[in-house]
């Protein structure tokens, strides 16, 4: 067993010195994009002003024959770019692939200083994480990287989910945890096909009435997703990394898209993949504090005082717990004003 003492030291001799502490920077939206197509990487520049983190995608989706063009297409975009405040990301193929050894020996030398979050897809354990901790970390040495370039898994095999608390502890670099439901849903056996969302199928029906018949009870359409959804919530909190929805398949449907989206951010999630830029402002909209509700929560702060004791505020109860709860989303309201005149001003800070 590793001793604890080191947990925080460097896997490889000149290697950056790993995190204590994972930065929460403004990723309300992970926004994927194919660099082996050209007229997409044409667009990367424009959507560094409107996206919080902007993802290289290597892995699924882009056919096998164009992994090489894909993985050059993002060194090549990363080098040409200024990011400012936007974050680079970038999904490498499955840890059982071909082409991933050849990804990592290219992004980490070629454009390790400005990546920010390796994408690990199809994540079983913590031993997927401590190979591609310790490979990261001879490669940033050997590049004389300064800053470590932090991991993300994906949660998309039920062994995944099973191991999940141990996955978030594997390794200082582990930065978040993102749902993955397609292959998830494969991998338990489960009967949809769609990508996130609910199923028609899966409902719960109102107890019959003597006057009832079964076409007059009523239904109500049940989410599949949230079981795992609030597992991985769990784990992500309890080792103080971020948690994540993936990805919303229908991309006409922005309503459920929405919903889906709301749903993830009440549990405690903190963003969610974007694959259209019609799904960005939705992101960038739901993972944003309702204006109404940072108000209230400042006005129980400033109430509140010291936040010991009990207050009430228009007939409702308020106490330390109703405060740190104030505080969650007056902090992340803060933090994205930050970056965001609209926002800022929306909250009164």
């Amino acid at each position: 067993m590793r001793s604890p003492r080191d947990f925080f030291k460097p896997l490889a001799i000149g290697a950056p010195q790993p995190v204590h502490e994972i930065p929460f920077r403004p990723s309300r939206m992970i926004h994927f994009f194919d660099p082996s197509n050209a007229r997409m990487a044409a667009k990367v520049p424009t959507l560094t002003s409107t996206c919080d983190v902007l993802l290289g995608n290597l892995e699924d989706a882009i056919p096998s024959s164009q992994k090489e063009a894909a993985r050059d297409g993002l060194i090549e975009i990363a080098k040409e770019t200024d990011f400012g405040d936007c974050q680079l990301w970038t999904r490498i193929n499955s840890l059982d692939s071909p082409w991933v050894l050849d990804d990592l020996l290219a992004i980490v030398p070629e454009i390790g200083h400005k990546l920010d979050v390796i994408m690990v897809p199809k994540v079983e354990g913590p031993w997927d994480i401590h190979y591609v901790d310790q490979l990261v970390a001879q490669l940033e040495a050997q590049a004389g990287i300064k800053k470590p370039i932090l991991l993300h898994a994906l949660l998309e095999t039920a062994q995944g989910v099973a191991n999940v608390e141990q996955i978030v502890a594997a390794s200082p670099r582990m930065q978040g945890l993102s749902l993955g439901p397609a292959d998830l849903a494969a991998s338990r056996r489960m009967k949809t096909t769609r990508v996130g969302g609910g199923h028609p199928g899966y409902v719960v029906r109102e107890d019959p009435k003597p006057e009832s018949t079964e076409a007059t009870r009523v239904t109500a359409q049940q989410d599949l997703w949230h079981y795992t959804l609030a597992r991985m919530v769990d784990a992500c909190a309890a080792h103080g990394v971020l948690p994540y929805y993936g990805p919303f398949g229908d991309i006409k449907d922005v309503v459920a898209c929405e919903d889906q989206f709301r749903n993830a951010f009440l549990m405690g999630c903190v963003g969610a993949w974007s694959l259209h830029p019609v799904q960005i402002e939705i992101a960038k909209r739901v993972f944003s504090p309702p204006v109404d509700e940072v108000q209230w929560a400042k006005r129980v702060i400033d109430e509140m005082g010291d936040g010991t004791g009990a207050v009430m505020i228009d007939g409702k109860m308020q106490d330390d717990a109703t405060v740190k709860q104030c505080k969650v989303m007056v902090n992340l309201a803060r933090m994205l004003a930050e970056q965001d005149a609209e926002l800022k001003e929306a909250y009164g800070f």
